[in-house]
């Protein structure tokens, strides 16, 4: 049997390393094309930004997005929440988001944010809150996110996830979910109404997009916990290397 000639070694090395520039220049190509539509061009202030930041502020904005989305369901089954200061219900949603962006607080919640902005939404005493309720929530929520994000709206490599505020506004929107489904007025009827299972369907908005800014909010606090017990052996691991690293290099197995 004749068998076929063996590349010589360069010809080989030559043969595989074009192949691979060819390989990754298609996946280069492909990876351009088939853009995720959560891709988003750089930002001018990025280059201040660890990825750490990036995944914090990243976060954070998906914590918005689903605040966002609890409101507008919370004010399509309780309208007249939203009617006690607004035409309609976006006209209210955007009046509370630019309250919480530019930090001027609603006059009904009299200064009160994060936690105390949640007891009053809830607030059922004798002096009972006659404001917003769902907006009051709202409020409250935004107020502990960015606290939890180093009390800002965008992180750089200066600002870091707080991982005991993180861990605690965690809860504090579990709790703010478990009220909403079972805190009653003086009447016996609920104050906010936001799950519904019926004929009509499944209304499960609320659950489903606060159970994701839980779960987002203990993550990052795991990953603050974890950025300063890495560091010592980040630290241990380089002088190690750095030393020995070398040496290691010449010997061959």
């Amino acid at each position: 049997m004749r068998h076929l000639p063996l590349f010589p070694s360069r010809s080989r090395h030559a043969m595989l390393c074009g192949t691979a520039a060819w390989l990754l220049g298609v996946a280069g190509c492909s990876s351009v094309i088939n853009s995720t539509e959560r891709a988003q061009p750089y930002a001018n202030n990025e280059w201040l930004q660890s990825g750490a930041n990036r995944i914090a502020n990243l976060a954070l904005r998906d914590n918005l997005q689903s605040i966002r989305r609890v409101q507008l369901s919370l004010y399509r089954r309780n309208p007249r929440e939203w009617r006690k200061w607004a035409k309609s219900p976006e006209e209210a949603i955007q009046r509370t988001w630019d309250a919480v962006m530019q930090g001027t607080p609603l006059p009904e919640l009299r200064g009160a944010v994060g936690i105390d902005a949640i007891r009053m939404a809830f607030d059922t005493g004798p002096q009972t809150f006659q404001g917003d309720r769902v907006a009051a929530l709202v409020v409250g929520w935004a107020s502990m996110l960015k606290e939890a994000n180093g009390n800002t709206w965008d992180q750089t490599m200066i600002d870091g996830v707080n991982a005991e505020n993180s861990y605690r506004a965690a809860r504090n929107v579990e709790i703010s979910l478990w009220l909403i489904s079972s805190k009653t007025g003086p009447d016996g009827q609920p104050l906010l109404l936001a799950t519904e299972i019926s004929d009509r369907g499944r209304n499960l908005v609320t659950d489903r997009e606060l159970s994701k800014v839980v779960a987002r909010l203990d993550l990052m606090a795991a990953q603050a916990d974890e950025k300063y017990r890495r560091a010592a052996l980040d630290f241990s691991q380089n002088l190690f290397l750095g030393s020995l690293g070398p040496f290691f290099a010449m010997v061959k197995p």
